[in-house]
Parts: C-alpha cells; structure tokens; sequence
C-alpha cells in the first residue's frame, strides 16, 4: 500500500499514456474488456478501462487482488470452471467475465501495486506468446508511473511540480464530490521576490524560495500537499478541514516566514502574502479553484502584503 501511494495516482482522472495501453491490449488480444488496475486496501481502482463504464469496484471482487499476489501472469480460461471465481459477482453478473489475463504492475522495488488486464466474455486460452506481451505492457505502466511520480517534484525545494499540484486539487474536488470532504486550497507568493533576485542575485532568490518551502512544509500533515507553481508561487492544499482551520495555519506559516526566514542582506527580511478557499459543490475543476484563490492573494498583495485574504472577501472587494 505504501508503494502504490506513492504514486498519489489513486482517483486522478484519466490520462492518454494508459488508455492508448488499454487501447493496444484489447487490439492484440480481441478481447472487449482491458483495463489498469490498481488494488487499493478495499478496492480496486481503474486508472484506465477501456470496454466497461465504471471506476472502481470492491477488492473482494477483483481478479487483480489475485494476480497482485504472485510474479507471473495470471490466466483464466473459464472462471466458472475455477473455485475462486464461480460465485464472483462479476461472474455471475454484468459483465460475465469467463477468461482473464493480468500482469502484475510491479515497482522497481518489487512490489505489485495492480495488474495491467484483458477480459473476456467468452472461454479463451491464452498462450505464452500473448502473456509475455501482456507482460511487457504491464512493464510500460509501471515506466509511466515511475515518470510521473519523478516529473511531479521540482527539483529545486523537493515540492510537488505545478502539474503534481494540479492533480492532487482535482482528486481532492472529486473526493469531496465522492464525501463531502472539507479541504482548503492556499495559494502564498513571496513578497517583493522580482527585487531580491535584482539586488542580491539568482543565488539569494533560490535561497529564499528553498527556505520558505522548507518552514511551509514543516507545518504540514502528511496528507495535505504542497507544490511550487511556478517562480515564487506556492499552492497548499489542505485536506480534513474548514476555512477557519485553513486560515489559522496559513496564519501560523506567514507568521513563522517572517520570523525565520534569515535575512537575505543588510538586515531585510522576507514575507509572504496568502490566499485561501474551502472547497464547495460548485467548483468545477482545478483550474477554476486555483483562479478563485488566485484573486484572493491579488488582493492580499493589494492591500498591503504580508498578510491572508479569504477568497470570499476577494472576490466581494473586486466586484
């Protein structure tokens, strides 16, 4: 489980690399199901399935909850001919699936977060032919999984990349879609940075940002996120709680910048102006919450810096 969180894939939304996978895997093998499936403590997810409109079903149910627990692919000829299938409700019902391949997803530290799957509806045998290619596809997820979870860190600070970022506020707006989940989107932009980098140089800027990163991040639970969006801009995404909560600990991490971050020159200081949003129903997207909370810290740069704005009174005081 802690490997396959460490991917922080669970509940992101589709991406082309895997279904172009799913695509290939029901071309070759003619079957009318293929999916990336990952098992998750009680359940397993579908990064991409191609053939069936669902995301997710019960772990108990899951083929992949077997073919996690070996090394070699698992074939299925007939599931109503194998003890551990005949009364799965996948079997038994929509989609009655009868044969089954799947290929472990394994990490590079070897362990099986998912299989990568081809499902019929029909008895079939597969042969050794089509499982080492099912085999090879399975190692292409696992690539690309391993490239995300590189490319989503900027290399800088150790944050989450702006596109890392991007997709842990879309799983949380679907996560509170899915439970009605409080979270609290920060967005902070250090004050006054263009002069810094003019008068004291790149390498004094860099400084700064990594030490701002570091204060903000120690403030931090493990659930909650915390990427660099671009230049001296930081998102912080906090999950399990309210607006008063978000802005008690934006307040906590302004504060604690302007008391440790060292001084940079001759006595100078640096601060940071925050702001904030809870999620609600009628946030669409990430795009659109990150623009609300965008206008919030315009203000709060307004009016003075150094400070927090909630994006309600933002957005009242720019009407």
């Amino acid at each position: 489980m802690a490997a396959l969180e460490r991917y922080a894939v669970l509940d992101t939304p589709p991406a082309e690399p895997f279904d172009r996978i799913t695509s290939l895997v029901k071309s070759i093998f003619k079957v009318p199901i293929a999916a990336v499936s990952l098992v998750d403590r009680e359940r397993q997810w579908f990064k991409a399935m191609d053939g069936l409109a669902v995301r997710e079903t019960p772990r108990s149910a899951s083929f992949c909850a077997h073919t996690i627990m070996d090394r070699t692919v698992l074939a299925i000829p007939d599931a109503t001919a194998d003890h551990r299938f005949t009364g799965n409700p996948l079997v038994v019902g929509e989609p009655f699936i009868r044969s089954y391949a799947g290929a472990p997803l394994s990490t590079p530290d070897g362990y099986n977060v998912g299989a990568l799957c081809a499902i019929d509806t029909v008895p079939r045998n597969f042969d050794e032919s089509q499982l080492g290619i099912l085999s090879s596809l399975a190692s292409l997820v696992v690539d690309e999984l391993e490239l995300r979870r590189i490319a989503e860190k900027d290399h800088l600070t150790g944050a989450m990349s702006r596109r890392g970022f991007v997709t842990a506020v879309e799983t949380e707006i679907e996560r509170h879609r899915r439970g009605n989940r409080g979270s609290v989107l920060v967005l902070l932009d250090i004050d006054h940075f263009k002069s810094i980098n003019d008068e004291y140089g790149h390498p004094a800027g860099d400084k700064v940002i990594r030490v701002v990163s570091s204060v903000c991040m120690g403030h931090l639970r493990s659930n909650d996120a915390f990427g660099r969006l671009g230049g001296e801009e930081f998102g912080i995404l906090l999950t399990e709680t309210d607006e008063a909560g978000g802005r008690a600990a934006a307040e906590r991490m302004r504060e604690r910048i302007a008391e440790i971050v060292m001084p940079v020159a001759d006595g100078r200081r640096v601060t940071a102006s925050f702001g904030i949003s809870a999620v609600r129903a009628d946030i669409g997207n990430a795009a659109a919450w990150i623009a609300e909370v965008d206008k919030a810290l315009y203000l709060a740069k307004r009016s003075g810096r150094n400070r927090c704005v909630i994006a309600d009174k933002a957005l009242k005081s720019l009407l």
